[in-house]
């Protein structure tokens, strides 16, 4: 997977730098179909996960998206990403590479109509808007960071785990294990469900874990199921949805990702296609197909970065016991889980008056401020775009 997830990483850098966020709002601010395709064609190559992308659905609300339009945002774009896309590519073949971003397509269209059509204007909860100010500094170090810093140090981690659960699956559980299933592919399908949507799990994360279980006997329905559902929503995107958007819209939101994911493994299976093949080769690779030393290279590449990224986001959880000067203060705010939320909080909070600096933390759940703005109007702020705010630390 490393060279494809290393393009990925770098496309998505590209896409974060290059590409405003007033480009987007652009195409989704007027309530009708139209905003609502568009929501889902932007949203597919974004490297968002689904903590992230509510933070920026919420952005997007403020430039006057639609509410339809913020729905099919939130429903496709965790699904899949440019680097996930590769990587399922290179571990699952061209078949799963095409239908993984398609379904997520239909069904972030298929989302935003309905709530189109079943939410009233005053269902979705207002939000006061903030302003996005723009990144500073050199845009290609800036795309790299971001490409090779800010993602690794984001899914990092979960990226590791994914594969060590591949691992796992592939020596701990016993061949044909899921053949017991084999006459109820739904059930399958319910299983992963209930396991996959209270687990934060990220887009490219999901991928080894699905090819694995698919060498054990998983139908392939039941694992385009997993890489839909299981990137798509978690609990904590749950309770940031509801806070931030209304419970209609949290429902809505749920039951079309849930809906949809059986329907597509569904007729995934109904296809007859035997993806197991391509899975088998990917997860068990013989000694006559060894990694090149280009795919060697980009590991080691890879590896390294992940290392360097992991730990830099280990010695931020120290930083915050420096002794502090008398105007910085160090809140605690949770629900935080990448630099997208990091930044959807700094943003928020800089527009409250007295705010000289902001930064926010997610690995160490705080936010620190300098300046002379009172605690209740950071309340207000953090409270204002989903997250919880915890008073001072």
């Amino acid at each position: 997977m490393a060279p494809y997830l290393l393009l990925g990483f770098l496309i998505a850098g590209v896409l974060h730098v290059f590409v405003p966020q007033k480009f987007y709002a652009k195409y989704l601010s007027r309530n009708n179909k139209l905003s609502v395709v568009w929501a889902a064609l932007l949203g597919i190559p974004l490297p968002l996960c689904s903590c992230g992308v509510i933070p920026t659905a919420v952005g997007l609300k403020n430039e006057k998206a639609s509410k339809g339009a913020i729905a099919s945002f939130l429903i496709a774009t965790p699904q899949t990403g440019i680097d996930s896309i590769l990587a399922t590519f290179s571990l699952m073949g061209l078949g799963f590479a095409i239908i993984r971003p398609t379904a997520a397509l239909v069904t972030g269209i298929c989302g935003g109509l309905l709530v189109n059509r079943l939410l009233r204007d005053d269902d979705v909860v207002d939000i006061d808007s903030c302003s996005c100010q723009a990144e500073q500094g050199n845009k290609i170090w800036r795309v790299l960071k971001y490409a090779y810093f800010d993602m690794l140090r984001d899914i990092g981690l979960r990226l590791l785990i994914g594969l060590a659960v591949a691992a796992l699956i592939q020596v701990a559980v016993p061949d044909e294990f899921f053949l017991q299933f084999g006459s109820q592919p739904l059930l399958q399908m319910l299983v992963l469900l209930v396991i996959a949507i209270p687990m934060y799990i990220c887009s490219t994360g999901s991928i080894p874990v699905a090819a694995a279980l698919m060498v054990k006997g998983l139908s392939p329905g039941a694992a385009l199921v997993m890489l839909m559902a299981g990137p798509a929503v978690n609990l904590s995107s749950i309770l940031v949805a509801h806070k931030s958007m209304g419970r209609r819209f949290t429902s809505i939101y749920l039951m079309t990702i849930v809906t949809f994911a059986i329907l597509f493994g569904l007729l995934l299976n109904a296809t007859g296609i035997d993806f197991t093949i391509a899975a088998h080769d990917a997860c068990c690779l013989s000694t006559s197909a060894l990694p090149s030393p280009f795919k060697l290279i980009c590991a080691t590449i890879l590896t390294l970065l992940i290392i360097f990224a992991l730990m830099m986001k280990l010695f931020s959880k120290f930083t915050s016991k420096e002794t502090l000067a008398p105007d910085v203060v160090v809140y605690r705010v949770e629900d935080m889980h990448c630099s997208h939320c990091e930044a959807a909080v700094v943003r928020a909070v800089e527009e409250v008056p007295g705010v000289e600096k902001a930064k926010a933390s997610a690995s160490a759940n705080t936010l620190t401020i300098k300046g002379s703005a009172t605690e209740e109007a950071i309340r207000a702020a953090v409270e204002g775009i989903g997250y919880t705010f915890k008073g001072r630390k």
